[in-house]
Parts: C-alpha cells; structure tokens; sequence
C-alpha cells in the first residue's frame, strides 16, 4: 500500500491543525500542521475535519438494496391510499412472467382501518402483489402472491412475524439484486462516510458476501451475522465471531441473531401490557422464540466463540432477554431496545450489554408510540436513560427501515425531533459527542497506529443545525488508506 499524507486537517474537539501520515493502511504519524516529512502523495485539507470512519451496526443489506426498486409506500395514510398507488403502478405496465410487484414502507400503526385481503384481491385480481410494512416485520399481500409464497394470510391480508421471514426470503429469490445493484448500493453508503456495516439480513450471509466481495463490492467492510437455522453450518465450518472470512479483510464473521419478539408497528412486540383494541388477537405482543429456546441458543454458539445479537423491542421482551444473558454470564448486544423497563437500565449497564439502537425509529414511530404505548413513553426509545446509567450504544439504520445514513442517527438522537416538530421526550436526547462516538465505535478522532478507515468532513458537526446534520456533506472516505469516495481534487 501507498504512502498518503494529509495536511492541514482537524480533528473533533480540538481546533488545532495537524498532519497525518498514512502508511501500509495504519495511521502512522500525527503531527502539528507543518511538520510533515513529506510524501509524493500529499493532499491538503484545508482545516476538513478528519474523523475515525463511520460504521452502521444494524442493516439488512440485501432488503436495503432491492427496496430501492419497489413500490414506495411511504407517506401513504391508509389502505386507500396504498391501494391507489397499487392501482396506479398495474395500470402503468404489464408485470412480466413469473414476477412479483412488491412495494414497501407502508406504517399501518396510526391507521383509522386495517387493511383488507378482499379489497387488494379486488384491486390486483391474478396479478401477485406483496406489500412490505416499513418495519419488515409483516406484508399485506392479495390471494395470488400468497398462493405463490406458500403462506396463508390473515382476514387483513396479513402474514406477520416468522411466517413472513420465510415468505421474504423465497420472494427475494425470485428476484434477486443484481452485483451491480449491491456495489451501488455500497457505494452510496461511502459517499456518507460509512466504513463498515453489521449485516442482520436472514439469509445465507456469509457465503453470498465472500461471493459478492469476490465480484467487486468493495466499498465497505462487512460483519456477517447468521440466524439460528444457520448455527449449526457455521459451526461445522469452524466459524468464529471475529474471524476474517476473505483475503482482503472486509468480511468477518459476524454474531448470532435471534429475534426473540416483534416489532411496535406491527404491535407484536412483547410487553407487559397489552396494545389498546388488540386484547383479544395477540394482546400484550407475541415471543418468537421462547426464553428456553434462547437460552439454548446461547449457550450452543458462545461453546463455539459466536458471541450474540439478539432482538428486543418491548419491555418484557428486554426484561427476558437481560435475564438470560445474566444467568449466563456473557455479554452480548441487544438489538432495538426500544421500550425498557425502569428497573432494567441500570440491570443493562452492570452486565455490560450494548445496546444496538436506530436513533431515527424514534423519529418515524413516534405516533405510534403515543397511541400503542400510552403513558410509558418516558422509557421509549430512552437513548438518554440507557448513557446516563452506563450502557454503551452503538448506532444504526435497521435499513431498509430506515435510510442507511449515520447522519440521520446522529441528528435524531441528538434533538429528538425531526421536519420542525417540537422535540419528543427531549430529556432522552444525548450529547453529540456520544452520539457521535457511537456511530465511530468509540472513538472521534484518528490515533497513530489505526486502521486508516477514515471519513474526511466539510462541515463541523458542532456547529451544525438538526437539518444540516442530516445532509453533512462527506468529502472523502477511506479503508485502509484506500479511497472508497472521494471529492478531493
């Protein structure tokens, strides 16, 4: 690897200028500005502020890539609404032999009406048609794309939870992103100073990443995580959480994924009490996989050093899932957190479990929260209770749930507000220094020895505005010391 030389640049929390010497892909020397050793490869920039790379902890890469190309439902305020949009889309184009039209990004949690399986028969007739809820953990789907899934939806046209899981895997092999869909899809995510994802998409990971690094997606590193119907093969295979899976070092194994409840739209994420209208269907939310099954799990994977990553959305189910990992006496992340009990944050930091949180969920369920979680939204979304007792948090999108964009994170936890609404519950806001780090893994500024997995900032994110923190231009990524994005000259 080439030697590069950065001039002139600062850093987060110090206005000083530096250089920095990047060498064999390692920080190799800071040093005040202007007493570099000079190298050929030198480049000035100019008081840009020079940040560790910025990293995604939670996507479905795979979903995030395809959905660019579905039917946007987003925005949409009921099922006439989304009903027209599919109207519209049939009525533009014959669908070709053997496709499914697939849209997503519908909210159904604040709706005045459900949806209905008669009425998207009646708009769709034979034409399969698979409708994606913005949370992904559920599809309104008409008679014919069920018929073709092999599943049974409900009398709202509804296939919820795992038997949705497994209907989305078999549609997405029916037509499936492209390599070049996948290296775009990377790409884009360079462009916002993004350096590594962790990969939660349920399918066979860890082969379809070595394939597709192979084939040229090279913009970021990925952390392959598998799901429980995975285990087992990637402990015959000797996999270990931390191992490098390619000869370039972008891929490593990534943690176990258990989903142990549902999801706040969909209102099947396990609590305590139970979701007003809904006492009779499944009440206080449903458990995907029982604390019995999950001890299991545990145990099985960390006997063969995969460490864990499990699901936890409501108040019961994080309370169940804190007390597993304490019987057990291993640490692990929690994904979502997003309804924790009073007494469980300060239970969350004495373990040392990370919380693995999508600061802007908080921003698109907040109606669904003041009506499904009445009088406990204290604790929703508590970014703020969870740092002040102690527990590390780690940043992401859950795209395609929310855009692959670390800024959109940041701006969300930092002001709890977003398209000039007062501010939600601001006292769980957190300081932009934590926000930050926690989209850095830890860190927010380079140090001699590092990777060179750098972001090169136009903006001071100090001094920039909720809205401007959400499109702060990127002038340059690296891995390694490779460029991944850049707008330098």
């Amino acid at each position: 690897m080439s030697t590069l030389e950065f001039r002139n640049t600062r850093f987060l929390g110090d206005d000083g200028l530096f250089d920095v010497m990047v060498d064999a892909g390692h920080v190799a020397r800071i040093s005040p500005a202007g007493t570099s050793v000079g190298t050929s490869a030198s480049i000035d920039l100019d008081g840009r502020i020079l940040v560790p790379g910025l990293w995604d902890e939670h996507v479905h890469f795979t979903q995030w890539t395809i959905q660019q190309s579905r039917l946007d439902l987003g925005g949409t305020t009921g099922p006439d609404d989304v009903l027209e949009r599919v109207r519209q889309e049939l009525g533009r184009a014959i669908l070709p032999e053997g496709s499914v039209l697939t849209g997503f990004g519908f909210r159904d949690g604040t709706w005045a009406d459900p949806p209905g399986l008669r009425a998207l028969d009646e708009v769709t007739g034979t034409a399969p048609v698979v409708l994606i809820s913005a949370d992904l953990h559920c599809a309104w789907m008409n008679s014919a794309a069920a018929s073709r899934l092999g599943v049974q939806p409900d009398a709202f046209g509804l296939v919820r939870e795992t038997a949705w899981f497994g209907a989305s895997q078999r549609l997405l092999e029916i037509s499936p992103p492209t390599t070049a869909q996948f290296r775009a899809a990377a790409q884009a995510a360079a462009r916002r100073g993004i350096v590594g994802v962790v990969d939660f998409e349920n399918s066979d990971n860890l082969s379809q990443w070595t394939q597709r690094v192979a084939d040229g997606v090279d913009s970021l590193r990925v952390e392959a995580a598998v799901w429980p119907q995975r285990l087992e093969a990637a402990i015959a295979d000797g996999r270990r959480t931390g191992d490098l899976l390619d000869a370039g070092g972008l891929l490593t194994m990534g943690r176990l994924k258990v989903v142990v409840d549902g999801s706040l739209n969909t209102r099947t994420a396990l609590c305590w009490d139970p979701y007003p209208g809904l006492e009779g269907v499944h009440g206080c939310g449903v458990s995907t996989v029982s604390p019995d099954e999950l001890r299991d799990l545990l145990v099985r994977a960390q006997a063969h050093g995969i460490r864990a990553a499990v699901h936890a959305i409501g108040d019961r189910a994080n309370a169940e899932v804190i007390d597993i990992f304490e019987e057990l006496g291993t640490g692990g992340t929690i994904e979502h957190a997003q309804l924790v009990g009073t007494d469980d944050f300060a239970r969350f930091a004495r373990l040392g479990l990370v919380a693995s949180v999508q600061p802007e969920h908080a921003m698109d369920d907040r109606d669904v929260a003041d009506r499904h979680w009445a009088g406990r939204t204290d604790r929703a979304f508590a970014f703020g209770s969870l740092h002040e007792a102690g527990v590390t948090l780690r940043f992401g999108s859950d795209a395609p749930v929310s855009p692959l964009d670390p800024w959109f994170a940041i701006s969300a936890a930092t002001a709890r507000s977003r398209d000039d609404r007062a501010p939600w519950h601001p006292e769980q806001r957190v300081p932009l220094e934590v926000a930050l780090a926690s989209s850095m893994r830890g860190r927010l500024r380079p140090a001699t020895g590092d990777v060179a997995d750098l972001a090169v900032l136009e903006a001071d994110p100090r001094s920039a505005t909720p809205a401007a923190l959400r499109s702060l231009p990127v002038a340059a990524t690296l891995i390694a010391g490779r460029f991944t994005h850049t707008t330098l000259g």
